[in-house]
């Protein structure tokens, strides 16, 4: 099924969203403000210095740097073919069937849905301690998740060119606070134990380096989760200008450019600390940023810093909320349950907006925030940490289908020969998904220490079987459309943009 450039229903019944609302520069913010750099680097590189392999953690970066690469060139392929509002759902469909795209579907979607309401959590959690901080002043964490979801459903409900000018003034100001000490430690010739390039062997991203104890697993996993988000650039195909070239180049820009500047920041935070880096961030946690930033630029600058992560965390929660009002209008076009092409599968008549899609997104969000909140749980401990968690496990599955779907695009159902290679879409892939897929495995052995103290939380549990019960839901709902309603079935994510619609 395709469908028409109009914002209006076509004859099918079928919204569409705004074509051409946003370009490269606008996909690049978007997807890079979903990683969330200094979220990214303020909450992971402690954790991975203190607790997972060291001073390896530049290492670290820079090898997932690789894997996230080769695993781009098999994604930006079948972005060249297939633009969907679904990304991932449409191009495991098209790659693995229906079944396994609707499990796909399902997981990405949830995953999309949680991680706006884990991102909210540290959004709180840092506006609440800046307050009290730089203000004197203790305001509730509940009120500052409440508007921060109040603000994303205002924001997003409007062209995404908004959302989008939004993201890219947070996005710039972050990027640059963590530049500027960065760049400062490198003129300044490192810390105590100058410029430590060593840290930056690939080897050591395999090694325990400064720790007595640490896990190697723990700090390869850390390093991938901090990319949570880069591929969202797809998801805004169908709004993007010529989204057969910008697609591709904003995807492989944010991925190599988002891994350049990880390895670069958590090199120089490491030199800056020296070889005491390990025991500082195991004691201090984000004091390996503020320290040196204090001492080598300025006090103001660690209060500009502690403010630009209450911005950067909340300009993450607002691209998190543009990919799951995404993913649920995808899948509600489809109208694989009546009803809802005409609710989650609408588009604001002005906006172009998936407008009913976000308001169920804030919906969801304020529900899961209040039900962590009546349970009296912490907004950092428990909200951000376990839902980041469950988000991330589901992706990982799902980015490793993907990898695997480009084989089954290509090779098993011979699409598209004149952009089949032996290396763009079959050893890359491979090599791609084989990596990702040890990736959850590295999330499997190592969740109770990425939780640390919220998997005591009975919640910390249920995640396999929440991650099992999505996945098992996605496969029930497939067969039975295939069994009882074949119309359904075939469309399952195959609405794409018309100039790009693929058929089995």
């Amino acid at each position: 099924m395709s469908i028409t450039d109009s914002t209006e229903a076509p004859a099918d019944g079928v919204h569409r969203l705004r074509k051409n609302a946003v370009g490269l520069v606008g996909v690049i913010f978007m997807a890079v403000a979903t990683a969330a750099p200094i979220t990214a680097m303020t909450g992971n590189v402690p954790i991975v210095v203190g607790f997972g392999n060291g001073l390896g953690v530049p290492a670290g970066y820079l090898v997932a740097t690789i894997v996230l690469t080769v695993f781009s060139v098999g994604y930006v392929a079948m972005a060249k073919h297939i633009t969907s509002a679904g990304a991932f759902y449409g191009y495991i469909s098209h790659g693995l069937g229906q079944v396994v795209g609707m499990v796909a579907g399902l997981l990405a979607t949830m995953a999309y849905v949680v991680f706006e309401a884990s991102i909210i959590g540290f959004f709180a959690y840092s506006a609440n301690d800046t307050f009290k901080s730089l203000a004197g002043v203790d305001i509730h964490w509940l009120w500052f998740a409440l508007l921060g979801l109040a603000l994303n459903a205002i924001l997003t409900y409007f062209d995404i060119n908004l959302t989008a000018k939004v993201l890219g003034v947070f996005l710039v100001t972050e990027i640059l606070m963590l530049g500027l000490t960065a760049t400062v430690t490198l003129f300044h010739g490192g810390g105590p134990d100058g410029l430590m390039a060593e840290t930056l062997n690939p080897a050591r991203a395999f090694t325990v380096t400064g720790l007595e104890t640490g896990a190697v697993g723990l700090g390869l996993f850390m390093c991938f989760w901090s990319w949570v988000g880069f591929e969202s650039t797809a998801m805004y195909g169908e709004e993007s200008r010529e989204p057969k070239r910008i697609i591709p180049i904003a995807t492989l820009v944010s991925v190599i450019g988002i891994g350049l500047f990880y390895t670069f920041v958590s090199w120089m935070t490491v030199a800056a600390n020296g070889v005491k880096a390990p025991q500082i961030a195991a004691e201090e946690f984000a004091g390996i940023f503020f320290n040196p930033t204090g001492e080598l630029v300025g006090e103001w600058a660690v209060d500009l810093f502690k403010i630009l992560i209450l911005t950067g965390s909340f300009a993450c929660s607002m691209a998190f909320h543009n990919c799951a009002a995404r993913y649920l209008y995808a899948i509600g076009r489809e109208d694989l349950i009546p009803g809802t092409r005409a609710t989650l599968g609408a588009t604001h008549p002005r906006h172009g907006s998936p407008h009913i899609a976000g308001a169920v997104q804030t919906a969801i969000s304020v529900v899961i925030v209040l039900a962590f909140f009546f349970a009296g749980m912490d907004p950092y401990l428990h909200i951000y940490t376990l839902l980041a968690v469950l988000g991330t496990l589901a992706v990982l599955i799902v980015q490793t289908l993907c990898s695997f779907s480009v084989i089954g695009y290509f090779h098993v159902r011979k699409k598209h020969p004149e952009t089949a290679s032996w290396w763009r879409t079959l050893l890359a892939p491979l090599l791609g998904g084989l990596a990702m897929a040890y990736v959850v495995l590295l999330l499997f052995q190592n969740q109770e220490a990425a939780a640390g103290d919220a998997a005591k939380s009975p919640f910390f549990a249920l995640i396999p079987w929440i991650v099992l019960g999505a996945a098992v839901l996605g496969a029930a709902l497939a067969l039975y459309l295939r069994a009882r309603r074949p119309e359904k079935y075939a469309i399952i994510g195959r609405i794409v943009l018309e100039d790009t619609v693929e058929r089995d």
